[in-house]
């Protein structure tokens, strides 16, 4: 694909539509349609920000603007409410559809939106942007039903201006494609972070008061006390990989324990590392990583009880009878999962069974859910996850889509006896050295968020290149600043444990500048110490991140001081806490 376009599926924030260019110095104009929905409706929705560039969105000039893709057929229809749209028909090759050209701005984001719907059946339908020379490339998908009409959103972000072509793509050339209300609107890198920044302000701080008054004087208010509030753990999980190097040099235990208080364990409870050869457990390793880990307050993510994928079976796993697989795995599921029973927050119970499905090939189709139902009846605290690559990563793989996701987990999470098994989302973030798909990511984080299921980044890690400090501080910054997201690891680390791909640090323990990144973010992300008074009233308000504080209060009549504890919740907002001196 021409370096001057990356192909994303964009979700855009809250509010009115609104058309046209936005110049960057308002910001505060600037308003973002978060419209995400998977329900199919009679009718299509609302056109969003007036159709942007899209000459004639709604078709209600026929088909002015709009121009045949390929050799098949378009044109107008009106529906018996009146509905005008659009329709290709007569299709000989996937691409053949209804298009528009379009001209691209450098640096900006482009928010794709249509309504779709095919005339049988159902039907995978994409938005495609040709960017020239015979390159095409996808923007996100929806599958469209027969009957009613679905909402696919994509996007482009481009790094130098130029002319494509917007059009629709089903490999199913005997389904005609029907569309309606088409907007494309561009938005400003600047409005991009801008709204990173507001969300951030919102989903991550809360507003709250203290009200200081004296315990023997019948809460009389304590004027001009003099109080010091620390913040002394993030709400926020935001955590790094760690692996068996951590039990062997002191220098790694103090450069993690002084930063992440999460983690997951990129390989040690795995059944490749726990049952190398059939019967011979050892838990060696992973029973004294848990051990630094509770010693010095770092929870932990249980990664995995199985993986699907046969490469990654133990070896002797690989030609068990299907008998005898059932008998392993059984035994397996009941080992890992006791052994850790209360000691963990989560567990990715069966890794990557949307890209593959060695269980149920073996066990049958419901292997997957059969397991997670085990594992919750084991140890029902931690939170069980799905766990995949390539879903907020890159657009083009349908196995993963948000769609394909939203699936898995309700076929999973609706397994007899598994509704009230507490369900994750989890999303590798597993990204290319090239530059990361932002809009593509936003969008995919809103569709999953439909879901009301909690979504973490599971193992995100940035490949080597010189841009590599920069994209990771995007991915991280657009992860933190998402509603949905309630949780981020990284597999990353010092060089000295092997993270070469993404290394924090160099084998001496010094910061790389993707190192410097990440100690940066950390501190941004939590409230900084400060000292303040009440006023006459005994009160004080601010805005805090997310997280246990400590407050020191010194008494002004004997000079006194006191400490109390408290935290700041996304249920904080606008609550007093009130304290109480002597």
């Amino acid at each position: 694909m021409p370096l001057f376009l990356w192909l994303t599926f964009v979700l855009f924030y809250s509010g009115s539509a609104i058309s046209g260019q936005i110049t960057q110095a308002v910001f505060s104009d600037v308003q973002y349609d978060a419209l995400a929905t998977t329900q199919c409706l009679a009718e299509p929705g609302r056109t969003m920000y007036g159709g942007g560039v899209i000459v004639n969105p709604e078709f209600s000039n026929g088909t002015a603007g709009w121009a045949v893709f390929g050799k098949g057929v378009i044109e107008g229809r009106v529906s018996h409410s009146k509905n005008r749209f659009m329709v290709a028909r007569n299709r000989k090759r996937p691409m053949d559809s209804v298009s528009q050209k379009v001209r691209l701005e450098k640096g900006k984001f482009y928010a794709f939106s249509a309504w779709i719907q095919v005339n049988e059946g159902s039907e995978t339908v994409s938005v495609v942007f040709g960017v020239g020379d015979g390159e095409f490339a996808p923007g996100g998908s929806i599958v469209a039903e027969q009957g009613c009409w679905s909402l696919l959103k994509g996007g482009v972000a481009a790094n130098s201006s130029s002319t494509v072509d917007v059009l629709f793509e089903s490999k199913n050339t005997s389904k005609e494609i029907w569309v309606d209300s088409v907007a494309l609107q561009p938005f400003s890198k600047k409005q991009w972070s801008f709204h990173q920044d507001k969300s951030i302000e919102k989903v991550r701080k809360s507003r709250v008061r203290f009200q200081i008054t004296y315990k023997k004087k019948r809460g009389l208010a304590v004027r001009g006390a003099k109080f010091l509030v620390k913040q002394t753990k993030p709400g926020f999980p935001f955590g790094c990989g760690m692996n068996f190097h951590i039990l062997e040099s002191t220098d790694y235990q103090n450069w993690f324990a002084s930063r992440f208080r999460y983690t997951t364990f990129t390989n040690a409870m795995k059944w490749y590392s726990t049952e190398a050869k059939q019967g011979q457990e050892n838990y060696t390793t992973a029973d004294a990583m848990v051990k630094f880990s509770q010693d010095n307050g770092i929870s932990i993510r249980g990664h995995n009880v199985f993986w699907d994928d046969p490469k990654y079976q133990p070896d002797w796993v690989k030609t068990l009878s299907p008998d005898d697989l059932r008998k392993a795995a059984e035994k397996r599921i009941n080992s890992v999962v006791s052994r850790y029973a209360g000691k963990l927050i989560a567990w990715d119970v069966v890794n990557e069974n949307l890209h593959f499905s060695f269980f149920e090939d073996n066990l049958g189709k419901n292997a997957s859910s059969k397991y997670y139902s085990t594992a919750y009846k084991l140890d029902p605290t931690p939170r069980m996850f799905l766990n995949e690559y390539n879903t907020i990563e890159y657009c083009g793989d349908e196995k993963v889509s948000p769609g394909n996701y939203k699936k898995r987990l309700k076929e999973i999470f609706s397994y007899p006896g598994n509704q009230d098994i507490p369900a994750g989302i989890g999303v590798q973030g597993n990204f290319g050295r090239g530059q990361p798909n932002l809009a593509y990511m936003r969008s995919t984080l809103e569709i999953l968020a439909t879901t009301g299921v909690p979504i973490w980044l599971t193992e995100v890690s940035v490949h080597p290149g010189v841009n590599q400090a920069q994209y990771l501080e995007e991915i991280l910054r657009e992860a933190f600043s998402h509603p949905a997201v309630e949780g981020i690891i990284m597999f990353a680390g010092p060089a000295y444990a092997g993270f070469n791909v993404t290394a924090l640090a160099d084998i001496n323990f010094n910061n790389t500048p993707a190192g410097d990144i990440v100690d940066n973010l950390i501190e941004e992300w939590k409230s900084p110490d400060f000292e303040a008074h009440t006023n006459d009233g005994g009160f004080f308000s601010t805005s805090l991140f997310h997280g246990e504080y400590e407050i020191t209060i010194t008494n002004p009549a004997t000079n006194c001081s006191s400490t109390s504890r408290f935290e700041v919740t996304r249920d904080s907002s606008g609550r007093i806490f009130h304290f109480q001196i002597g």
